[in-house]
């Protein structure tokens, strides 16, 4: 019976892994929709997403049968716990760049971010994807120096963050409001996407030391 409850424990950590993959995919996907106008990558990142959240609900059916049927205690019932909270923020992280990829459908042939904004965006956007990258190695091997890395890593896309709030209620802004609402809306999604990363990162440092890190 234990050799079949540490299988299974694999088995969640892997899809974690994929769906921590899959996250940074759809980002890509997004992030080249919304920054190049492109509407076949928001297509492409719109329909990941679907598929991103079937694994997500797979993924909690599965630990919600192991805790069912192991009745798993201490640290292995921590693990499994943990596992449904990192799911929702990997759904969650897919679900926000899917709205990133949907002002590039709306937008689409126009572009969603005026050209003062766009080095801003291309940054953000880089940083995103690479946290995502951080995220799927973290799960798998828990390292934590890496996830110190990741909880450092994210106060760069708040500077960027509060840099668009700080160009969009400028005097000078002088775009039209559907620029306002699309880089707003924008900035904030790639803003969460980042918590979402530090999220999982204090989880499994969590996890390693016992130690909670409130990284609100």
């Amino acid at each position: 019976m234990r050799i079949v409850f540490q299988q299974e424990l694999g088995e969640v950590q892997s899809r974690l892994v994929t769906l921590a993959n899959e996250a940074k995919t759809i980002m890509e996907k997004a992030s080249k929709a919304f920054l190049d106008s492109d509407v076949a990558m928001a297509d492409e990142a719109l329909a990941l997403t679907d598929a991103n959240e079937e694994r997500a609900l797979d993924l909690d059916e599965l630990v919600i049968k192991v805790l069912a049927t192991q009745s798993p205690v201490a640290r292995d019932l921590r693990i499994l716990v943990s596992a449904l909270r990192m799911s929702a923020s990997l759904e969650r992280m897919g679900s926000l760049a899917s709205h990133i990829a949907a002002i590039a459908r709306y937008r689409y042939p126009g572009s969603a971010i005026p050209a003062s904004l766009r080095p801003v965006f291309e940054e953000m956007s880089r940083i995103d994807i690479e946290l995502a990258g951080k995220a799927a190695n973290l799960l798998e091997n828990t390292d934590l120096d890496l996830a110190r890395e990741i909880q450092a890593r994210d106060e760069a896309v708040d500077m960027l963050h509060r840099k668009v709030f700080d160009v969009v209620l400028a005097p000078d802004w002088s775009e039209n409001a559907m620029f306002t609402v699309d880089v707003t809306l924008a900035s904030r999604y790639f803003e969460r996407f980042a918590d979402h990363v530090v999220d999982i990162s204090a989880k499994v440092s969590f996890l390693q030391t016992g130690e909670w890190q409130d990284n609100g």
